[in-house]
């Protein structure tokens, strides 16, 4: 018998889906029930590589996390990486399949993909007690919902309640529930089950007169109203919004163990991937992580950082129209720190030679480090591990790049001492090694290399573990849900399945 289900939806993209999930997820397993995340078709160039080397989106992979399970194919089996505003890299199974633009990939390659997705979630309802499915955007949607097969498409064939999450903070909380539904045709309308309120700051009580009147005009229920809390926008799927005080700590930078900060810049370059890099660097007490787009911000920096990016040519091409790229010639040569990572490490280097990413062809690199890049067909996906400043490190690839080191000293290393990857140059470093500064021996050391160059009296602290902080964070949206959310309505909604006898709420749309 397959396990029970739930697809959370919401009334907006970023209403919370994925934390409420999430905290559904954490809720469940510390309950002892069995269960794992799934979201059929993801739009995110925040991912993250699996054990068996497939990439889903990072935000499952946190879901994962939640679950105590770890993260496979199964749980993002369509993941859409943008490359520009028309089209998209498509990733099916872990595995790159192609680009193709929005017109063609809902023309057509979307619907045929259903039985796919539906597939991987039956796959795991049969391993799992429970599957908590998140949706995308909002599930109204009307101009795509013949071919959507990640809210109402994926609920209507696996026949999953739906959960409809609203941002109160947002304002407009009880229209958008009210036209969510009634913009679903009769069909879809049946699966609904009710409402979760979510980001709200007061008191409750007076928020009750307006769901017991949503209640009356939709024949369904509350399921809870969740507080408004910083910091539990962890592994968001994109945006600008998520350095770690905005992911990990939105409250103020610790105090920092040693006599003075450290200042981190990291470029906001376009197509920004895998920004959840610099979350580890935020956690230390007394380091400040900034965005910055202007070379002025980079001049009272201790570190800069030049992230992973979808478009390394176009990253390029942006860091020399806005002055940047001159800055971090300057910087490299005056030997203040600088760290590239993936797309910011290729980019570092002398020459790139792109006819599969951008098809640019020969295009010279920003020249700090000893590097050359070419492009390959193939996606480098992989989980290495190796040690750096003599300490332990892990870390994911996801890169087309390959990258030949002509020069500089071995950045990270094998047990021999052989280099695995990157390089560093004085106080300029690469490598395409994301998740590296997670590692907490090897995050420290790189921290205090950066400050002895730096010149600053800056001391990591002896004992931030960010495995822990994570945890921490997760049991915050767990104790989120089993404080403010009907658990044991949420419980029934799960095992049971929609409820029977809800109503139709006029116009509807037709599918």
């Amino acid at each position: 018998m397959s396990g029970g289900g739930l697809l959370v939806a919401g009334t907006t993209s970023d209403a919370g889906k994925s934390v409420v999930t999430a905290g559904i997820c954490r809720w469940l397993v510390r309950q002892g029930v069995k269960v794992a995340p799934f979201k059929a078709q993801n739009m995110s160039l925040n991912s993250f590589v699996t054990r068996e080397g497939a990439e889903i989106g990072r935000a499952q992979a946190m879901q994962a996390q939640a679950c105590r399970v770890e993260p496979t194919a199964l749980m993002n089996p369509v993941l859409l990486k943008p490359g520009g505003d028309r089209s998209s890299q498509v990733v099916l199974m872990g595995r790159p399949v192609g680009e193709m633009s929005a017109r063609g990939y809902h023309g057509g390659r979307q619907e045929k993909l259903l039985g796919t997705v539906l597939d991987c979630l039956e796959r795991l309802r049969d391993a799992y007690d429970a599957v908590i499915c998140e949706g995308a955007g909002s599930p109204a949607e009307i101009n795509l919902r013949r071919t959507d097969i990640v809210n109402m498409g994926i609920a209507r064939g696996a026949r999953l309640p739906v959960l409809v999450v609203g941002d109160i903070d947002r304002g407009g909380v009880f229209a958008s529930f009210f036209g969510t539904v009634a913009l679903l045709s009769p069909e879809d309308q049946e699966l609904v089950a009710g409402f979760l309120v979510n980001k709200f700051r007061g008191d409750v009580s007076l928020l009750e007169p307006g769901l017991d009147m949503l209640h009356r005009l939709t024949g369904r229920r509350s399921y809870g109203v969740l507080p408004f809390r910083h910091g539990l926008g962890i592994d968001e799927e994109d945006g600008l919004r998520v350095s770690l005080r905005g992911a990990v700590r939105e409250s103020a930078v610790a105090a920092p163990a040693g006599e003075e900060v450290l200042r981190v810049a990291v470029c906001a370059v376009p197509l920004m991937s895998n920004f959840t890099d610099v979350d580890a660097l935020a956690a230390e007490p007394g380091v400040v992580v900034r965005f910055v787009d202007r070379p002025d911000e980079l001049a009272d920096a201790d570190l800069v950082v030049v992230p992973g990016t979808r478009g390394t040519v176009k990253a390029l091409r942006w860091l020399r129209e806005r002055g940047l790229a001159d800055a971090l010639v300057r910087r490299a040569a005056e030997g203040r720190p600088l760290l590239g990572i993936c797309g910011g490490f290729q980019l570092l280097g002398e020459h790139i030679e792109d006819d599969v990413e951008s098809r640019a062809g020969h295009v010279d690199g920003i020249g700090v480090l000893p590097v050359r890049v070419r492009f390959a067909r193939g996606k480098t996906l992989a989980r290495p591990v190796g040690e750096a400043l003599g300490e332990h490190v892990e870390g994911y690839e996801i890169h087309h790049g390959v990258a030949e080191v002509l020069g500089g000293d071995p950045f990270i290393s094998d047990d021999h001492g052989h280099s695995l990857d990157g390089c560093r140059v004085g106080g300029t470093w690469g490598t395409h090694w994301h998740g590296a500064l997670e590692s907490d021996g090897f995050r420290r050391a790189f921290l205090r290399a950066v400050a002895e160059r730096a010149g600053r009296r800056f001391v990591p602290a002896p004992d931030t573990s960010f495995a822990a902080l994570r945890e921490e964070q997760l049991d915050r949206l767990g104790d989120l849900i089993e404080q403010h959310a009907d658990t044991d309505a949420l419980w029934r909604l799960i095992e049971s399945g929609v409820p029977r006898g809800l109503p139709f709420i006029p116009p509807g749309a037709p599918v």
